[in-house]
């Protein structure tokens, strides 16, 4: 009988394994695509079982903007999750930019990039892309993001119809709780673990009628 070998520990997280952290992220991501991949599926059968031609122009609509979906969910993935090349490898914020607004801008929500066109550390730009993330699940009715520098980090603001994060998202992102991390959480927990690899300290507060989320 082999020996059982423990996951080591996520510094900074101790109810958090490295195991447990790969797969609630695997979860996030999954959970992301379903929706579009799913669209498609049900789209192809229409057009497979159906003759009728204006049910099928719209089966066709259905299957071409859940792609787009798809395709700006994996580009995304891949800068805020992926490897995104090999150790020590740099990212372009441009890059960050353009497959931020693929993903976020959809009619609802708009984003004002104030950062330049510049090479960063690969965890400097996946930092910047969770906190975008934690910031537009700020507002999921809409309205606006914007990214600013924050001396070494990075500022984001998102004012929206009652703009606010769950209770817990603050403790989350400076390392805690004790408790056990779960698939809802691990979004705000990633981008803590993220903030102080760089050297940085995340916050997250209410500034009036917005939320504000910050690396410095």
């Amino acid at each position: 009988m082999s020996a059982s070998i423990s996951s080591p520990i996520v510094k900074d997280v101790p109810n958090l394994s490295a195991l447990d952290l790969a797969a609630l992220l695997c979860s996030r991501v999954c959970h992301d695509l379903i929706s579009p991949v799913g669209a498609i599926v049900n789209g192809l059968e229409v057009l497979e079982e159906d003759k009728d031609e204006e049910t099928r122009t719209f089966a066709l609509d259905l299957i071409k903007k859940s792609a787009r979906q798809a395709s700006a969910k994996l580009q995304f993935c891949r800068l805020a999750f992926g490897a995104a090349g090999s150790a020590g490898a740099q990212i372009e914020l441009g890059d960050a930019e353009r497959v931020s607004r693929g993903l976020i801008e959809d009619g609802k929500t708009t984003i004002a990039w104030n950062l330049p066109r510049e090479l960063v550390a690969k965890n400097r730009a996946k930092l910047l892309l969770n906190m975008l993330l934690v910031a537009a699940g700020a507002i999921p009715r809409g309205g606006a993001l914007t990214v600013d520098a924050l001396g070494n980090g990075f500022r984001i603001t998102a004012i929206g119809l009652n703009a606010r994060l769950p209770p817990a998202t603050a403790e989350l992102l400076a390392g805690g709780p004790s408790q056990s991390v779960d698939a809802h959480a691990i979004q705000p927990v990633y981008a803590g673990i993220l903030a102080r690899d760089c050297g940085l300290t995340l916050t997250a507060t209410t500034e009036g009628e917005a939320v504000v989320i910050a690396a410095r």
